[in-house]
């Protein structure tokens, strides 16, 4: 499934989508949200999805556009061994606001969730993550991973990041993580003793670091225009 939001940079405007997904039994389903919306345009977009025994989930949300953002993501693992992944990947600029709002809930025993999110903040924009992951009583044996890493290319974004692990059963594997940073210098240093220029080296370090949520994505006409934007986007860093 492939939602894209694409509008224009006439104005500003508002886009409200709620999108919600059943997961049936031994189910599998991919699902994709890329949001390119105009400069001045107000996007809220809901994901809901409920999986049932053993179904499996991959969602991707790409943010690369808009004014005001805001994404919110909810799955129930409402089955035994019911898994799912989330992926996303934000880029911000001048004064974007890109909020992202994800909880997974582990309702059943042996459920599975993986959870990879990327921001690259640039200019005065200012980034949110908030990642809530509940083990509920009768979730034993589940496994949860959450991770939040954030790229600053300049000195004037701003990123905010919380992780919160709510956990009610005592047999459990949880982990998070989070980063907020600036392009590491070492690496830097070894791209020009290559022989690249310091607008080159930013702009492949910039790609890359996108490039490990993008290179997830299973479709390839997708992924390839991903790949094709993020170049372009990243040539003025």
């Amino acid at each position: 499934i492939i939602e894209s939001y694409v509008g224009v940079d006439e104005g500003a405007y508002f886009c409200n989508a709620v999108t919600e997904l059943i997961g049936a039994a031994d189910s599998r389903a991919d699902y994709y949200r890329l949001q390119r919306e105009g400069r001045s345009a107000f996007h809220t977009g809901t994901f809901d999805a409920d999986l049932d025994r053993g179904a499996h989930l991959t969602a991707h949300a790409v943010t690369l556009g808009g004014s005001l953002i805001r994404n919110n993501v909810h799955v129930a693992l409402n089955g035994e061994g019911a898994e799912c992944v989330l992926n996303g990947v934000y880029l911000g600029e001048g004064k974007q606001h890109i909020d992202n709002f994800t909880e997974i809930d582990h309702l059943k025993p042996r459920a599975t969730s993986f959870e990879l999110y990327k921001g690259i903040v640039n200019g005065a924009a200012h980034g949110v993550f908030n990642g809530k992951i509940v083990v509920h009583q009768d979730a034993q044996k589940s496994n949860a991973r959450q991770v939040n890493k954030n790229l600053l290319l300049s000195a004037n974004p701003v990123v905010n990041t919380k992780r919160q692990f709510e956990i009610y059963a005592d047999d459990v594997k949880c982990s998070h993580g989070s980063t907020i940073g600036q392009l590491d210098a070492d690496a830097l240093f070894y791209l020009r003793t290559r022989g690249l220029g310091v607008a080159e080296a930013r702009s492949l370090l910039s790609f890359a670091f996108a490039g490990d949520v993008v290179g997830r994505v299973k479709v390839d006409s997708l992924r390839r225009q991903l790949d094709d934007y993020l170049a372009v986007q990243f040539r003025t860093v």
